[in-house]
């Protein structure tokens, strides 16, 4: 009865959203180029490229580098790898999109000039529904390796709380807004994934969540039943992650990747 007084008087633990940052020193976060790399460019040697898992690297020359953040893993290997240290963990963590190509970078002399993507119709009318009421999602675990599944089922605690943010995972793709799917979508869930998909009215939302789900990560990427609406980038992503992703596919939270990462090179 005494600690449950207590309890009363300490502060929340819920992550505040609005004042959250793309910047979380805890976790390692994409690659990016450091400063050496944009004064003296690397040796070329293309390391980081031969040890990427997912083959997200892509060495033009020692001045120029392409990274698919939407096929990166965020594992570490490449930093670890470049006999030069011209790459470094950046700590960013808002991997996610609208549109796959927003997350591929062409870097030159370790910058990069962003893009600019309009919101897909489809996201236009998803946002008009949920942006005051939130949304229902049904996840399907598509030949995965259930890592997504564990961020999800933390993403419903006490610390991040979903169903706070308005969003909420149902047992039936009938009562659902959005389809949210993990894994590769190997060859025997591409079929109940396309049914989930069919059973929900207009207007609805799929959502890519994990490394896996976007682009295969190490197994080959399996048919959806149309290109995603959000991208969530991670292996997994981290639950705070999910949920601003929610949030930005909602039109509550304002955010572009590439943009929000330029100004993050400019600063760092």
């Amino acid at each position: 009865m005494i600690e449950e007084l207590k309890n009363l008087f300490k502060k929340h633990k819920t992550f505040d959203f609005d004042t959250l940052s793309p910047i979380q020193k805890n976790a390692r976060g994409i690659p990016i180029p450091t400063k050496s790399m944009a004064s003296l460019g690397c040796k070329n040697c293309r390391s980081c490229e031969e040890h990427c898992p997912t083959n997200a690297i892509y060495i033009h020359s020692e001045n120029e580098m392409d990274i698919d953040y939407g096929a990166c893993l965020q594992c570490g290997i490449c930093v670890n790898a470049c006999p030069s240290d011209k790459l470094e963990n950046s700590h960013f963590n808002y991997t996610f999109s609208f549109k796959k190509e927003e997350l591929k970078i062409k870097y030159r002399k370790g910058n990069f000039e962003p893009e600019n993507f309009e919101i897909p119709e489809n996201v236009l009318k998803f946002q008009k529904l949920t942006k005051n009421k939130g949304f229902n999602y049904r996840e399907v675990a598509a030949g995965g390796n259930v890592s997504v599944e564990c961020e999800l089922n933390a993403s419903f605690n006490n610390v991040f709380d979903s169903e706070g943010l308005q969003v909420r995972s149902v047992a039936s793709p009938k009562h659902a807004d959005a389809i949210l799917f993990s894994g590769p979508v190997s060859e025997n869930m591409q079929k109940p994934l396309e049914i989930a998909w069919d059973c929900m009215p207009e207007p609805k939302a799929l959502i890519a969540c994990g490394t896996e789900a976007i682009m295969g990560g190490v197994f080959e990427k399996g048919k959806t039943p149309k290109d995603p609406d959000l991208f969530i980038a991670g292996d997994p992503p981290r639950p705070d992650v999910i949920l601003q992703a929610y949030r930005y596919l909602m039109g509550v939270y304002k955010f572009s990747f590439q943009k929000s990462l330029k100004e993050f090179l400019k600063k760092s």
